[in-house]
């Protein structure tokens, strides 16, 4: 997730390939049933003051929902993807109104280093991400690609760290940047939840955040948000760069005083939003994230709870709405929905009792009628089996207490 924790050198190889993209969104509406507030074409985005708008000038407010399984197959040795990832499955993932889908990946498995499993890393990896990537634009959504897990050294990336690693994180930026600078329908969410100082809202942990280089509570020297915004900028890519504050993405008390120099003026703050957060209260949200909303856009990569109910996203969501700020659901995948925020039971989109109120209130923000009528027991739906058995470590594992007071429970890293 970020739900609490977590998650290439070369040039692309000559195999990879970028898809150009037409008016894919006018296409998808007609296949899915799209309308009010999926209409705008997500080609071209950009930042305009504090909205992202497309190619034509329209505002473009991204809904949609996080992808989980790119970050942790791979590295464990089973796979890319944790279910299915053809036309049909991301169908269903349009028919839930959703313009935008947030697909996480691994630090080594982009790069094929430290021991990835050759199947799943490198080259392979690159191109099945490439392959998904156009997928979901061909039916109307965009793309936020986040460095979710990661590891310094020779260390395997089985799992988010306190900030980006500076042995490979530039370089995974550079690599990924590199692939996708062609494609306007792709943002780049520099670090899923960096969490610096021992996850603590203080003036290290920014300073940390900003520049990087040896910080309170990392272990490794660290590649600091400005380092990773030049090196996207200097592969020519000129894609929206999101950036998430500390404590895990929760707190953005700084991040309008620490913002990083882009050339561009193409950054949107990143945060996430759960029940269990310090900031999980609207007296929080209007002191802490509605003043970063008046001057950049505010793009809310993963909300969430752990109670399987939606009486936290509700409001939520509302809030959101009425500051024009865009959110995305953690996560489309079949996991026990009492272990961690799981939207769906199946992937045909039938909704868990959390996935129901996120699915019903796309669908009145849509303007049409919610086609599901009731969610699944979060209790009966199997975790769909793979072509080869998943270690005992595979998602969701069990709740794991985060080095701070507050524990986040461990559901999908």
């Amino acid at each position: 997730m970020g739900i609490g924790q977590g998650m290439m050198i070369r040039r692309v190889v000559s195999g990879v390939s970028i898809v150009m993209m037409v008016t894919v969104a006018m296409i998808s509406s007609l296949r899915t049933g799209h309308s009010a507030q999926a209409a705008a074409a997500v080609t071209g985005l950009t930042v305009q003051g504090n909205q992202i708008v497309n190619g034509s000038g329209q505002p473009v407010r991204l809904l949609g929902v996080d992808r989980s399984g790119t970050e942790y197959a791979c590295i464990q040795g089973w796979g890319i993807f944790d279910g299915p990832n053809d036309a049909t499955s991301v169908q269903a993932i349009a028919s839930w109104h959703v313009n935008a889908v947030r697909v996480p990946l691994n630090e080594d498995c982009w790069l094929g280093i430290n021991g990835a499993p050759a199947a799943y890393s490198g080259s392979n990896y690159q191109q099945a991400i490439v392959n998904y990537v156009n997928l979901l634009n061909q039916y109307g959504m965009a793309v936020i690609l986040d460095l979710h897990w990661n590891a310094p050294g020779t260390t395997q990336a089985t799992g988010q760290e306190p900030m980006p690693d500076q042995d490979h994180a530039p370089a995974f930026w550079q690599s990924v940047a590199t692939t996708f600078a062609g494609n306007s329908s792709v943002i780049f969410d520099l670090y899923n939840e960096p969490y610096p100082d021992s996850n603590q809202d203080t003036t290290a942990a920014w300073t940390c955040w900003l520049n990087g280089g040896t910080c309170p509570g990392v272990s490794f020297p660290a590649a600091g948000m400005q380092e990773l915004v030049n090196t996207v900028r200097a592969t020519g890519a000129k894609n929206i760069i999101m950036l998430g504050g500390v404590e895990y993405s929760n707190s953005l008390s700084q991040w309008l005083s620490y913002e990083p120099s882009d050339p561009l003026n193409n950054l949107a703050a990143s945060w996430h939003s759960y029940n269990f957060n310090v900031c999980n209260t609207s007296t929080c949200w209007n002191n802490q994230v509605a003043p970063v909303a008046q001057k950049v856009p505010v793009i809310t990569g993963e909300i969430g709870e752990n109670d399987c109910a939606d009486g936290y996203i509700d409001p939520l969501m509302s809030w959101m709405d009425s500051h024009g700020i865009s959110y995305l659901g953690w996560t489309w995948d079949t996991w026990n929905c009492s272990s961690g925020p799981a939207l769906i039971s199946d992937y045909t989109g039938t909704p868990t009792n959390f996935g129901l109120g996120f699915q019903q209130h796309l669908a009145a923000l849509a303007g049409v009628s919610p086609t599901a009528t009731s969610a699944a027991s979060p209790t009966t739906t199997p975790r769909p089996t793979s072509t080869s058995t998943p270690t005992a470590t595979a998602i969701p594992p069990t709740k794991t207490p985060l080095p701070t007071a507050t524990p986040k429970p461990h559901g999908h890293k």
